[in-house]
Order: structure tokens, then C-alpha cells, then sequence
């Protein structure tokens, strides 16, 4: 099955006056997002020599302000060039095989937040040991950790675990549904450290979070996630669904006797996403008895 198409739905589009034809990147708009933030938004994916200014089509100036965004299109004013950013963007997909959550990690996110921190459900079933549809989520992958070595992202990190090294920190995860972190782990969904913790969907907003933000009670607890890594995935979010035609988003759902290896191998990016998963499945069996699923 080939991948699906991010750029599909989109309702926001950007385009360099100097080249109008040309798309540079998108969006589909949900609740929330404010001029002030597409300006932000463009900067991640956009690299610019000289000021600029975004155009609605039919002629007026945007203001960087927090007026809600409107659909239609967008175009950037500048005297100097406009560079498309080659960041990188870390295939991340779910799969039926997880298992990379160790045990002292899960445990640590469920004390702490005992609620999915993005919809406020709560654990009813948590005094009785029931997480039932609730899971640890890491913000930055485990299936990278060469990449958070090499980038020295422990420097970060304050409390660190006993067993997983940094990376499996309490301050690297949260609490969320299921479906949560699944749309988290696909960058469908993230967290805007810089604007109050906004609640941002890049795709339709199914569980009415989108614009809303974390609450206080999890920003003051001082075992929170650190902002450079909710900064870290909404970053990847804007590469993975606004730059150019976005990335693909694969399928997870491989009913029994499906061709897995053969589907993934025969989509893009086979390569890194072959890496991730087999990753995955290396310390699924590494940690069999200290993985919740």
C-alpha cells in the first residue's frame, strides 16, 4: 500500500511571490493556529537572508498577531532568497511490535501524570494497577539513540533513570491515550513549547485538543518534560507536514499474513524505516520482561 499523502487536505499554502507557481508547504489548519504562528511555522522549514513579509492572496499584509489564521493562500514578500531547510526529519512509525518503553521508565510517566496530558482523561483504573488504553510515550524515539548521543541531548536531561540511560528520563515522556501517542508518534499531533504549551494538530483534530494547552498542574511539577524536547518534536511535526509536499506517513496495520517486510520495504524511505523498526524489535526481545505493551 503506498504511503499516504500529508499534503492531501491541506487548506493553507505558501508560495514565493518571486515564483508563484511553485508550492513551498502547507498546512491543514486546525484550531488554534494564529498568524503569529505560521510566521514561526515558516521559519522552521524556510531559511531567509532578509526580512520578509507573508501576503494573503488578495493583497493584504499578515500580521504577525494572534488573529486565528484563515485558509487560502500565502505568499512570502522579500528582497533577499529563500532557502528550503534540509533539516533532517527521523522516520518514526508504530508498529504491532512495540516494546521499547522499559519498565522504570512507564512507571516513572504514569506516578507523575496518571492522566493523558494532552486530552485530561484520567487513569480511573490507576490505584488498581489498570492502564488499560494509557501508555508512556517517549518524545524523542528510543530507535534513535545514536542520533541523541551524537547530538548530546543528555545535556539536557536533569534526572536521569537508574537503568535505560538518559534517554529513558522521565523528562523525555508523558502519559497519553493510545490513540494519543500513536497520532503523537506520527507527528500528527504536538506541543508548542513557545506559545503556553499550545496543543497543536497537523492533521483533523478527532478528540477536540487542538488550541488548547497543557494544563498548570503538569507545567509545575518540576519532573516535567524539558522544553528542548517538546521543542524538538514540533519542529519535526512542522518538517514532517509543511515543508514541500511533507513526508510520508506509513501504514501500521498489518493484518496476520500480510507481507510486512515486503510493504515497508516497497514504500518510501524504506531504508531508515526498515532501521527503526528493527530497532524496535532488537530491544522489544532485549527487555521482554521489563516492556509493558
Amino acid at each position: 500500500m503506498p504511503a499516504a499523502d500529508r499534503s492531501a487536505g491541506r487548506d493553507v499554502h505558501i508560495y514565493d511571490m518571486k515564483d508563484p507557481d511553485t508550492v513551498l508547504g502547507g498546512l491543514i489548519l486546525t484550531n488554534g493556529v494564529t498568524n503569529a504562528n505560521l510566521y514561526s511555522m515558516l521559519e522552521v522549514f524556510c531559511i531567509f537572508d532578509s526580512t520578509y513579509f507573508l501576503r494573503e492572496e488578495h493583497g493584504m499584509i499578515v500580521q504577525k498577531d494572534s488573529h486565528p489564521l484563515n485558509p487560502g493562500k500565502y505568499y512570502i514578500l522579500t528582497d533577499g532568497s529563500i532557502t528550503i531547510s534540509n533539516g533532517p526529519w527521523l522516520v518514526r512509525t508504530l508498529s504491532i511490535a512495540t516494546g521499547t518503553r522499559v519498565a522504570q521508565f512507564r512507571d516513572s510517566v504514569r506516578e507523575r501524570d496518571r492522566r493523558c496530558i494532552m486530552t485530561g482523561q484520567r487513569a480511573l483504573g490507576a490505584d488498581r494497577g489498570f492502564w488499560h488504553s494509557f501508555e508512556a510515550a517517549h518524545i524523542f524515539p528510543l530507535a534513535y539513540e545514536g542520533h541523541w548521543v551524537d547530538n548530546d541531548y543528555s545535556r539536557w536531561i536533569t534526572i536521569e533513570p537508574t537503568t535505560g540511560g538518559p534517554i529513558n528520563s522521565v523528562q523525555n515522556g508523558m502519559l497519553l491515550r493510545s490513540h494519543m501517542h500513536n497520532l503523537f508518534d506520527n507527528y500528527d499531533v504536538s506541543i508548542n513549547p513557545d506559545d503556553n504549551y499550545k496543543i497543536v494538530c497537523f492533521d483533523l483534530d478527532m478528540d477536540g485538543v487542538a488550541g488548547g494547552h497543557l494544563d498548570q498542574e503538569f507545567l509545575e511539577n518540576p519532573h516535567r518534560p524539558v522544553d528542548q524536547l517538546l521543542r524538538w518534536h514540533f519542529r519535526q511535526a512542522i518538517l514532517a507536514n509543511m515543508r514541500g509536499a511533507g513526508e510520508p506517513t506509513f501504514e501500521c496495520d498489518f493484518p496476520p499474513g500480510s507481507d510486512n517486510m515486503g510493504e515497508i520495504m516497497s514504500a518510501p524511505k524504506a531504508a531508515e524505516r526498515m532501521e527503526f523498526e528493527l530497532f524496535s524489535r532488537l530491544v522489544a526481545d532485549d527487555r521482554r520482561g521489563t516492556t509493558s505493551s
